[in-house]
């Protein structure tokens, strides 16, 4: 185990709100425990739960620290007992139950994967909170098999980016709506049929193809009956947020008749089993494409650590294209 200090610099949340509640504060360094690693960060991702959780809208599971940040890159800096994957010096990826908005944090070692070939830190840090949710709800739930139409929204953002790419690589026709110009070329960049959803009814583009066979949504609201519309027969959905609210009115008759499924699931509270399983497919079949350069995270800005709060306003602005990450050394 290398030197470490007792304390390290973080960024807490002071009270539920806005981006300027996000505070740099001191805090001791966390120790790993069995099974567990100690990173030494050097970027942080910048997610939407992290918003939800500064508002006071999603608390940590028990046990997690109650600081924001859900993935890191950076260093081993220690491993607790019982841990054989990984040694000190080793440059890792991981998701996080918290705690990534600080100098160091500890993770289920099984939750940690290797830092891509060639890859800097910040494309690094970009990794692992997308790709464990665009497996898990796209290829685990939602049986995306090559060949079929994948409907992805909010396809400019980091879950979106990563959805596309990941789809296309497995085989699938990829469609995606986006909101700008900008954000409609980023798509179709990536290899999607972008629809700029101000523009143009991605229901009636849909249903003029075939209809989706599998539909990624993070916007709720009306969205959810209009993503019943858009699916072919045997159609799954798959729900992981409502940025525009978790309640609608939705007719079920279609859904017998077409034999569609509605499926949702979030990240974090699931076990570190189910999450160990999740990496360990990665593993196999996404990160040899991050190796290879066949996908990559598309970036967006990167902000000091103590800058926090100008991460989350410029994410809750809706400008990005791609990750934003913070630099913590």
């Amino acid at each position: 185990m290398a030197d470490l200090p007792d304390t390290m610099t973080a960024i807490e949340i002071s009270a539920p709100g806005g981006p300027d509640v996000l505070t740099p504060t001191t805090r001791p360094v966390p120790q790993p425990g069995a099974g567990q690693i100690l990173i030494a960060i050097d970027h942080a991702g910048v997610n939407r739960p992290d918003a939800l959780q500064r508002a006071g809208a999603y608390d940590p599971p028990k046990g997690a620290s109650d600081l924001p940040g859900l993935e890191c890159a950076g260093t081993v800096a220690a491993v607790g007992p019982g841990v054989s994957r990984w040694a000190v010096g080793d440059h890792v990826c991981a998701l996080l139950p918290g705690g990534g908005y600080a100098e160091y944090a500890v993770t289920c070692a099984d939750h940690a994967l290797a830092v891509p070939r060639g890859y800097t830190m910040a494309q690094a840090a970009a990794l692992c909170e997308t790709a464990f949710t665009v497996w898990s709800n796209v290829f685990d739930r939602g049986g995306l098999r090559a060949g079929e139409r994948f409907l992805v929204h909010g396809g400019s953002s980091g879950i979106g980016t990563t959805a596309i790419q990941m789809a296309r690589t497995m085989g699938a026709r990829v469609f995606a709506t986006a909101g700008s110009a900008a954000k409609v070329a980023a798509c179709a960049d990536l290899g999607a049929e972008a629809i700029n959803y101000r523009d143009e009814d991605f229901v009636a583009r849909l249903k003029a193809e075939g209809g989706a066979d599998v539909i990624l949504d993070m916007v709720g609201g009306d969205y959810l009956p209009r993503n019943l519309k858009a699916l072919a027969e045997d159609g799954r959905l798959l729900q992981i947020a409502f940025l525009q609210g978790p309640k609608v009115a939705v007719n079920f008759a279609p859904l017998m008749v077409r034999r569609l499924t509605i499926t949702g699931s979030t990240l974090r509270p699931q076990s570190d089993l189910a999450k160990a399983r999740i990496a360990e497919a990665l593993r196999a079949k996404v990160w040899p494409l991050y190796d290879a350069g066949t996908i990559a995270p598309v970036m967006d800005q990167t902000f000091p650590l103590t800058e926090a709060a100008a991460a989350h306003a410029r994410m809750e602005a809706g400008d990005h294209i791609g990750k934003i990450t913070l630099k913590v050394r």
